[in-house]
Protein backbone atom coordinates (compact mmCIF):
# COMPACT_ATOMS: atom_id res chain seq x y z
CA UNK A 1 0.00 0.00 0.00
CA UNK A 2 1.12 3.61 -0.62
CA UNK A 3 -0.50 6.85 1.11
CA UNK A 4 -2.42 8.62 -1.82
CA UNK A 5 -2.03 12.57 -1.44
CA UNK A 6 -3.91 15.15 -3.58
CA UNK A 7 -1.57 18.38 -4.66
CA UNK A 8 -3.01 21.76 -3.12
CA UNK A 9 -2.11 25.07 -4.09
CA UNK A 10 0.66 25.43 -6.35
CA UNK A 11 4.15 26.95 -4.96
CA UNK A 12 5.46 30.11 -5.38
CA UNK A 13 8.55 29.39 -7.01
CA UNK A 14 10.52 32.65 -7.44
CA UNK A 15 13.06 32.98 -10.71
CA UNK A 16 10.89 29.80 -12.58
CA UNK A 17 9.40 31.02 -15.72
CA UNK A 18 6.03 28.60 -15.76
CA UNK A 19 5.91 26.23 -18.84
CA UNK A 20 2.63 25.36 -20.20
CA UNK A 21 2.32 21.99 -18.58
CA UNK A 22 2.86 23.47 -15.03
CA UNK A 23 0.81 26.60 -16.17
CA UNK A 24 -2.08 24.22 -16.74
CA UNK A 25 -1.96 22.54 -13.46
CA UNK A 26 -1.68 25.45 -11.44
CA UNK A 27 -4.85 27.26 -13.32
CA UNK A 28 -6.67 24.03 -12.53
CA UNK A 29 -5.36 23.63 -8.54
CA UNK A 30 -6.33 27.60 -7.89
CA UNK A 31 -10.21 26.57 -9.06
CA UNK A 32 -9.84 23.90 -7.12
CA UNK A 33 -10.17 21.74 -10.06
CA UNK A 34 -9.12 17.72 -9.56
CA UNK A 35 -5.87 17.59 -11.77
CA UNK A 36 -5.67 14.10 -12.58
CA UNK A 37 -7.37 14.96 -16.21
CA UNK A 38 -4.89 17.48 -16.56
CA UNK A 39 -2.36 15.82 -16.40
CA UNK A 40 -3.73 12.63 -18.11
CA UNK A 41 -4.19 15.05 -20.83
CA UNK A 42 -0.51 16.77 -20.77
CA UNK A 43 1.22 13.11 -20.67
CA UNK A 44 -1.82 11.95 -23.44
CA UNK A 45 0.14 14.67 -25.62
CA UNK A 46 3.52 13.68 -24.54
CA UNK A 47 2.89 10.64 -26.26
CA UNK A 48 2.04 8.29 -23.03
CA UNK A 49 -1.00 7.11 -21.08
CA UNK A 50 -0.25 7.87 -17.52
CA UNK A 51 1.48 9.51 -14.71
CA UNK A 52 2.76 8.54 -11.59
CA UNK A 53 4.45 10.52 -9.19
CA UNK A 54 5.76 8.62 -5.61
CA UNK A 55 7.59 10.45 -2.76
CA UNK A 56 9.72 9.01 0.37
CA UNK A 57 8.64 11.31 3.71
CA UNK A 58 12.12 10.99 5.18
CA UNK A 59 15.59 12.11 3.78
CA UNK A 60 17.25 8.95 5.36
CA UNK A 61 16.53 6.37 3.16
CA UNK A 62 17.92 3.88 5.80
CA UNK A 63 15.59 5.16 8.58
CA UNK A 64 12.89 2.67 10.36
CA UNK A 65 9.30 2.82 9.05
CA UNK A 66 9.59 5.62 6.37
CA UNK A 67 6.53 6.66 5.12
CA UNK A 68 5.64 6.56 0.85
CA UNK A 69 3.15 8.84 -0.49
CA UNK A 70 2.01 8.57 -4.31
CA UNK A 71 -0.26 10.56 -6.46
CA UNK A 72 -1.21 9.04 -10.27
CA UNK A 73 -3.79 9.28 -13.26
CA UNK A 74 -3.99 5.08 -12.87
CA UNK A 75 -7.28 4.01 -10.97
CA UNK A 76 -6.80 3.46 -7.07
CA UNK A 77 -7.15 -0.14 -7.86
CA UNK A 78 -4.15 -0.07 -9.19
CA UNK A 79 -2.49 1.69 -6.23
CA UNK A 80 -3.99 -0.52 -3.81
CA UNK A 81 -2.69 -4.04 -5.75
CA UNK A 82 0.79 -2.54 -6.01
CA UNK A 83 0.68 -1.87 -2.45
CA UNK A 84 -1.07 -5.19 -1.57
CA UNK A 85 0.97 -7.54 -3.79
CA UNK A 86 4.28 -5.65 -2.85
CA UNK A 87 5.58 -4.71 -6.35
CA UNK A 88 7.79 -2.03 -4.76
CA UNK A 89 10.41 -5.05 -4.42
CA UNK A 90 10.35 -6.27 -8.34
CA UNK A 91 8.98 -2.98 -10.45
CA UNK A 92 11.97 -2.41 -12.31
CA UNK A 93 11.07 1.11 -12.18
CA UNK A 94 11.98 1.18 -8.85
CA UNK A 95 14.66 -1.25 -8.35
CA UNK A 96 16.74 -0.20 -11.56
CA UNK A 97 16.74 3.60 -10.63
CA UNK A 98 17.18 3.71 -6.85
CA UNK A 99 21.14 4.80 -6.94
CA UNK A 100 20.41 6.78 -10.51
CA UNK A 101 19.19 9.86 -12.07
CA UNK A 102 19.96 9.46 -15.28
CA UNK A 103 16.14 9.13 -17.01
CA UNK A 104 15.14 5.18 -16.94
CA UNK A 105 13.84 3.92 -20.49
CA UNK A 106 12.07 0.57 -19.95
CA UNK A 107 9.83 -1.81 -21.89
CA UNK A 108 8.22 -5.12 -20.54
CA UNK A 109 9.71 -6.70 -23.19
CA UNK A 110 13.01 -6.23 -21.66
CA UNK A 111 11.52 -8.76 -18.88
CA UNK A 112 9.54 -11.18 -20.27
CA UNK A 113 11.56 -13.94 -19.42
CA UNK A 114 12.19 -12.81 -15.95
CA UNK A 115 10.09 -14.87 -13.70
CA UNK A 116 10.14 -12.35 -10.44
CA UNK A 117 8.69 -9.73 -12.87
CA UNK A 118 6.56 -11.83 -14.28
CA UNK A 119 3.46 -11.05 -12.17
CA UNK A 120 3.99 -7.50 -11.66
CA UNK A 121 4.16 -7.38 -15.56
CA UNK A 122 0.48 -9.43 -15.89
CA UNK A 123 -0.95 -6.79 -13.23
CA UNK A 124 0.60 -3.66 -14.86
CA UNK A 125 -0.06 -4.50 -18.57
CA UNK A 126 -4.23 -4.24 -17.52
CA UNK A 127 -3.51 -1.18 -16.39
CA UNK A 128 -1.37 -0.15 -19.43
CA UNK A 129 1.46 0.01 -18.03
CA UNK A 130 4.02 -1.34 -20.50
CA UNK A 131 6.59 0.38 -20.73
CA UNK A 132 7.71 4.29 -20.45
CA UNK A 133 10.70 6.54 -18.06
CA UNK A 134 11.32 6.73 -14.55
CA UNK A 135 12.74 9.89 -13.33
CA UNK A 136 14.45 9.02 -9.84
CA UNK A 137 16.00 12.24 -7.79
CA UNK A 138 16.14 13.02 -4.07
CA UNK A 139 14.89 15.93 -2.28
CA UNK A 140 16.95 16.86 0.58
CA UNK A 141 14.32 17.58 2.98
CA UNK A 142 12.19 14.65 2.10
CA UNK A 143 13.93 11.50 0.30
CA UNK A 144 13.63 9.71 -3.28
CA UNK A 145 11.33 11.12 -5.77
CA UNK A 146 10.04 8.96 -8.59
CA UNK A 147 8.26 9.61 -11.40
CA UNK A 148 6.79 7.37 -13.97
CA UNK A 149 5.01 8.58 -17.56
CA UNK A 150 3.94 5.45 -18.26
CA UNK A 151 2.67 3.69 -22.15
CA UNK A 152 0.52 0.82 -23.30
CA UNK A 153 3.22 0.17 -25.77
CA UNK A 154 5.24 -3.07 -24.73
CA UNK A 155 7.92 -3.32 -27.12
CA UNK A 156 9.64 -0.50 -28.20
CA UNK A 157 11.02 -0.32 -31.91
CA UNK A 158 13.59 1.73 -33.12
CA UNK A 159 11.06 5.00 -34.11
CA UNK A 160 9.45 4.43 -30.53
CA UNK A 161 13.28 4.80 -28.89
CA UNK A 162 14.10 7.85 -30.84
CA UNK A 163 10.83 9.50 -30.19
CA UNK A 164 10.72 8.81 -26.52
CA UNK A 165 14.55 10.11 -26.42
CA UNK A 166 13.32 13.17 -27.66
CA UNK A 167 11.04 13.90 -25.14
CA UNK A 168 13.59 12.88 -22.17
CA UNK A 169 13.92 17.11 -21.71
CA UNK A 170 10.47 18.04 -21.11
CA UNK A 171 9.42 14.74 -19.29
CA UNK A 172 12.37 15.36 -17.04
CA UNK A 173 11.10 19.23 -16.54
CA UNK A 174 7.90 17.92 -15.83
CA UNK A 175 8.50 15.65 -13.40
CA UNK A 176 10.54 18.30 -11.09
CA UNK A 177 8.76 20.85 -11.67
CA UNK A 178 5.55 18.98 -10.30
CA UNK A 179 7.45 18.12 -7.42
CA UNK A 180 8.60 21.65 -6.86
CA UNK A 181 5.40 23.27 -7.75
CA UNK A 182 3.08 20.37 -5.97
CA UNK A 183 4.30 18.33 -4.01
CA UNK A 184 7.50 18.81 -2.10
CA UNK A 185 5.74 21.27 0.67
CA UNK A 186 2.77 18.66 0.87
CA UNK A 187 3.64 15.95 3.52
CA UNK A 188 5.18 18.31 5.75
CA UNK A 189 2.09 20.36 6.60
CA UNK A 190 -1.21 18.30 5.27
CA UNK A 191 -0.84 14.86 6.86
CA UNK A 192 -4.44 14.52 7.32
CA UNK A 193 -4.31 14.38 3.39
CA UNK A 194 -2.66 10.71 3.45
CA UNK A 195 -6.06 8.29 2.14
CA UNK A 196 -5.30 5.24 4.39
CA UNK A 197 -5.98 1.44 3.23
CA UNK A 198 -6.17 -1.31 5.41
CA UNK A 199 -6.01 -4.37 6.05
CA UNK A 200 -2.64 -5.33 6.12
CA UNK A 201 -1.10 -7.29 3.16
CA UNK A 202 0.38 -10.68 3.68
CA UNK A 203 3.81 -9.59 3.45
CA UNK A 204 3.25 -6.32 6.15
CA UNK A 205 1.88 -8.97 8.17
CA UNK A 206 4.61 -11.59 8.04
CA UNK A 207 7.18 -8.24 8.31
CA UNK A 208 5.28 -7.01 11.91
CA UNK A 209 5.02 -10.81 13.09
CA UNK A 210 8.41 -10.96 12.59
CA UNK A 211 9.50 -7.71 14.67
CA UNK A 212 7.16 -8.97 17.31
CA UNK A 213 9.79 -11.66 17.96
CA UNK A 214 12.67 -9.82 18.19
CA UNK A 215 14.07 -9.47 13.94
CA UNK A 216 15.40 -6.34 12.86
CA UNK A 217 14.77 -4.96 9.55
CA UNK A 218 17.96 -6.63 8.43
CA UNK A 219 17.12 -9.69 10.21
CA UNK A 220 13.45 -9.74 8.33
CA UNK A 221 15.21 -8.51 4.67
CA UNK A 222 17.65 -11.67 5.41
CA UNK A 223 15.10 -14.06 6.18
CA UNK A 224 12.83 -12.47 3.16
CA UNK A 225 15.37 -12.39 0.88
CA UNK A 226 14.37 -8.91 0.12
CA UNK A 227 16.31 -5.22 1.09
CA UNK A 228 16.27 -3.63 4.38
CA UNK A 229 15.09 -0.66 2.84
CA UNK A 230 11.95 -2.87 1.37
CA UNK A 231 11.52 -4.30 4.56
CA UNK A 232 11.49 -0.50 6.40
CA UNK A 233 8.72 0.67 3.60
CA UNK A 234 6.63 -1.99 4.43
CA UNK A 235 7.28 -1.03 8.17
CA UNK A 236 6.41 2.93 6.87
CA UNK A 237 2.93 1.22 5.17
CA UNK A 238 2.36 -0.80 8.53
CA UNK A 239 2.09 2.09 10.80
CA UNK A 240 0.39 4.12 8.62
CA UNK A 241 -2.50 1.66 8.30
CA UNK A 242 -2.13 1.34 11.79
CA UNK A 243 -2.62 4.79 12.96
CA UNK A 244 0.36 4.29 15.17
CA UNK A 245 3.43 6.49 15.52
CA UNK A 246 6.26 3.49 15.64
CA UNK A 247 6.76 -0.16 15.66
CA UNK A 248 6.58 -0.87 18.91
CA UNK A 249 3.33 0.35 18.84
CA UNK A 250 2.37 -1.11 15.93
CA UNK A 251 3.65 -4.66 17.71
CA UNK A 252 0.97 -3.97 20.29
CA UNK A 253 -1.28 -3.28 17.86
CA UNK A 254 -1.06 -5.65 16.03
CA UNK A 255 -1.50 -8.31 18.87
CA UNK A 256 -4.04 -6.30 20.13
CA UNK A 257 -6.42 -7.07 17.03
CA UNK A 258 -5.65 -10.41 16.81
CA UNK A 259 -3.76 -9.78 13.31
CA UNK A 260 -0.53 -11.41 14.30
CA UNK A 261 0.57 -14.36 16.92
CA UNK A 262 4.41 -13.33 17.66
CA UNK A 263 5.92 -16.72 19.58
CA UNK A 264 5.88 -16.00 23.16
CA UNK A 265 8.89 -18.05 23.52
CA UNK A 266 10.86 -15.87 21.38
CA UNK A 267 9.19 -12.37 21.50
CA UNK A 268 11.30 -9.35 21.83
CA UNK A 269 14.90 -11.83 22.08
CA UNK A 270 17.85 -11.05 19.83
CA UNK A 271 17.57 -13.90 17.37
CA UNK A 272 20.39 -16.57 17.02
CA UNK A 273 22.06 -15.55 14.38
CA UNK A 274 22.83 -12.28 15.21
CA UNK A 275 23.77 -13.50 18.85
CA UNK A 276 26.09 -16.06 17.06
CA UNK A 277 28.01 -13.41 15.45
CA UNK A 278 28.45 -11.46 18.37
CA UNK A 279 29.82 -14.17 20.15
CA UNK A 280 32.80 -14.10 17.75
Amino acid sequence: MLSAIDPGAPADISGYILNDHIARLSRAAMKRQPLQPVMAEIVREMGFDSFMYGMSADPKPTRRDTRSYVWTTLPREWVELYGERGYIEVDPRVTRTYNRNLPYVWDSSEFSGDPVCRAFLADAARFDVCSGVAVSFRDPDHGRVLVAINSRIQAMDEARRRFVASQLGELVLLAMSFHDFFMAHLVDYEPSLMVRVVPLSAREAQCLEMAANGMTSVDIALKLGIKPRTANFHFGNIVDKLGVLNRKEAIAMGIARGLIRPNPVTMGRTPAHRLASRSR
